[in-house]
C-alpha cells in the first residue's frame, strides 16, 4: 500500500454522513408520527409540543459534555456509544404502553434522553475532523457530513410514512433503532481515533494528514485537563455561539414549523404540503457539501478569513434576504420555492462553524464545538415556542422577519472569528507563551458562563441592545478584523491586530 495513497479519510467521513442522516431520520420520525402516536396517547397539541421541546432540551444541556467525552475518549467509542444510546430510547418511544399510568412522563423522558444521545454527533464528528482532516480539506469535509442533516430530514417523511402505512407508527421507531444500531457498530469497527492507529491507511495518506493538521495526533488522556475557562472567556468562542444561535433559531422554523406553515397558513393541501416541505431539506443537502467546497476553494487562493468567515458571511445574510422576501410573496407554491432557497443558503454556512471551531479549539476542539452547538440548539428551542406566539399575536409573515433580523446579527457577528491567526489557540493557551492568552482568561469560570448565557438568551429575548452594548463596549470599535475580514486577508500576511 505504500506506493498508492489511500483515501481513508474519505471513507470515514462518508461514514459520518450516514451517521448524520441516521439522527436526523430518528428525530424528525416523531414529527410524521406525530399524529398516530397522539391519537393513541391522547395527547394535546400542548403535550405533544413538550415531546419536541425535552429533546431539544437534552439535546442542547449536554452538547458541551458531549464535547467534552469527545476530547477525551475520542470520536470513535463516544460516537459508537452515543448511536447505541440513542437507538435504544428511539425503541423505548415505540415500546411506553398506553395503558401506563403516565405515559406522557415516560416519552418526554424517552425524548430527552434521546436527545441527551444524539448530542454526541457533531462534537466527535468535529474531533474526527481535527485529527483527521487537513485545514485545507476541513469546508469539503463538514460540508459532506452536514448534507445528513438534509438527506436525513428528506427520507423521513416518505419511509416513515410507508412503514406507518404498512406496519404501524411504533414499527417506524424499531426499525430507525435498528439502522442506527447497524450504523453505530459499522463506525465502531471501521473507524479508529487517529490515522496512526488505522491500518489501512497508507504512509503516504498519512503523510498529507500530518502536514495540513493544527494539532498533533497525541493521546486523548495525555492533553491535560479541557481550560473551560479559557473557552468562556474567549471572544472568538463567543461570537461563533451567538452567531450559531441566530442559525439554529433560523434553521429549526423549517424542521419544525415548515409543513404546519405551508398546510395551514398558505392552504396547500397533504399531497402538495408534504412535497413542497422536503425542498427546503433537499437544498439543504446540495447547499452543505457546495459551501464546504467553495469555503475550502477560497481559503486555498485568498486564506482563511475568505474562505471561512466569508462563505459564512454571505451565506446567512442571504438566507435572511430570502425568507424576508418568501415570506412576503403571494403565491403559495412561489413562496414555499424561496423560503427554500433561505433554507439552502443558510446552510452554505454550515461547514464553515464546523471548520473554524476545529481550527480554534485544536485539541479541544470537540469541547469547543460543543459548546458552540449548544447554542444553535438553545436557538432551536426558542424558534419552538416563539415562533408561534409570534404568529399568533403579529401574523407568520413578522415570524419570519424575525428570523431574517436574527440571520443579519449571526452574519454580522462572524467578523469577531478570526480563523485566520487564531488556529489551536486552546493550545497555545496552555502550552505557549503568554501572548496566545485571552485577555479576560483571569475571570472565573462562573462569571464567564454567567455572561455567556446572558448574551444567548438576551439577543433573542427581553435585552437584546443593552447586553450587546455591555459586550461592544469591552472592545476596540471598530472591531478590529472588521476589515481584514472584509478585505481577505491571507492566511500568511501579517496583522497588526494584537493577538486574542
Amino acid at each position: 500500500m505504500s506506493g498508492r495513497s489511500s483515501r481513508v479519510r474519505w471513507l470515514l467521513v462518508a461514514w459520518l454522513f450516514v451517521l448524520s442522516a441516521v439522527a436526523f431520520l430518528d428525530r424528525v420520525n416523531l414529527n410524521v408520527a406525530a399524529t398516530h402516536l397522539a391519537a393513541d396517547y391522547h395527547l394535546s397539541d400542548v403535550r405533544l409540543g413538550a415531546l419536541f421541546s425535552f429533546f431539544l432540551l437534552g439535546y442542547a444541556l449536554f452538547q458541551t459534555p458531549a464535547g467534552w467525552l469527545a476530547d477525551k475518549w475520542g470520536p470513535r467509542r463516544v460516537l459508537a456509544g452515543g448511536v447505541v444510546w440513542w437507538g435504544i430510547f428511539t425503541a423505548f418511544t415505540a415500546s411506553v404502553p398506553t395503558a401506563a399510568r403516565n405515559p406522557l412522563f415516560l416519552l418526554i423522558l424517552a425524548r430527552f434522553l434521546l436527545g441527551v444521545g444524539e448530542a454526541v454527533v457533531y462534537p466527535s464528528s468535529n474531533q474526527f475532523i481535527a485529527r483527521w482532516i487537513p485545514t485545507q480539506e476541513r469546508g469539503i469535509a463538514n460540508g459532506v457530513i452536514f448534507a445528513g442533516v438534509g438527506v436525513g430530514s428528506a427520507l423521513a417523511p416518505p419511509l416513515v410514512t410507508y412503514v406507518i402505512l404498512h406496519y404501524g407508527w411504533r414499527s417506524s421507531f424499531w426499525i430507525c433503532a435498528f439502522i442506527g444500531f447497524a450504523a453505530g457498530l459499522i463506525w465502531f469497527l471501521a473507524s479508529r481515533d487517529t490515522p496512526e492507529r488505522h491500518p489501512l491507511v497508507s504512509p503516504s495518506e498519512l503523510e498529507i494528514i500530518r502536514r495540513g493538521l493544527t494539532l498533533e495526533s497525541t493521546p486523548p488522556a495525555s492533553r491535560g485537563a479541557v481550560p473551560w475557562s479559557s473557552i468562556l472567556a474567549n471572544r472568538s468562542v463567543l461570537f461563533l455561539t451567538i452567531s450559531y444561535f441566530c442559525y439554529g433559531y433560523v434553521a429549526w422554523i423549517f424542521f419544525a414549523w415548515f409543513f404546519t406553515y405551508l398546510a395551514r397558513v398558505r392552504g396547500l393541501n397533504l399531497k402538495a404540503s408534504a412535497f413542497y416541505a422536503t425542498l427546503p431539506f433537499l437544498a439543504m443537502a446540495v447547499t452543505c457539501p457546495l459551501g464546504g467546497v467553495l469555503s475550502d476553494w477560497l481559503t486555498r487562493r485568498k486564506g482563511r478569513r475568505w474562505g471561512r468567515c466569508g462563505v459564512a458571511v454571505a451565506g446567512i445574510a442571504l438566507a435572511g434576504v430570502f425568507l424576508a422576501f418568501g415570506s412576503s410573496v403571494g403565491s403559495a407554491r412561489l413562496a414555499s420555492v424561496i423560503l427554500a432557497g433561505g433554507a439552502g443558503a443558510l446552510y452554505l454556512s454550515q461547514s464553515s462553524f464546523w471548520s473554524v471551531s476545529a481550527d480554534i479549539g485544536g485539541a479541544f476542539s470537540g469541547s469547543v464545538s460543543g459548546f458552540m452547538n449548544m447554542g444553535a440548539q438553545l436557538g432551536g428551542a426558542v424558534t419552538a415556542s416563539l415562533t408561534p406566539a409570534i404568529a399568533s399575536r403579529y401574523g407568520w409573515t413578522a415570524s419570519f422577519l424575525v428570523a431574517a433580523s436574527l440571520s443579519t446579527l449571526g452574519s454580522l457577528a462572524w467578523p469577531g472569528s478570526p480563523s485566520n491567526r487564531n488556529s489551536d489557540w486552546l493550545g497555545r493557551t496552555l502550552r505557549g507563551p503568554d501572548r496566545y492568552k485571552s485577555p479576560r482568561e483571569g475571570f472565573s469560570f462562573a462569571t464567564s458562563f454567567i455572561d455567556v448565557v446572558a448574551i444567548q438568551f438576551g439577543c433573542c429575548a427581553a435585552e437584546p441592545v443593552c447586553l450587546t452594548i455591555r459586550r461592544i463596549r469591552r472592545m476596540p470599535w471598530p472591531p478590529p478584523h472588521l476589515y481584514s475580514t472584509l478585505i481577505g486577508a491571507r492566511s500568511g500576511s501579517k496583522s497588526k491586530t494584537p493577538p486574542i
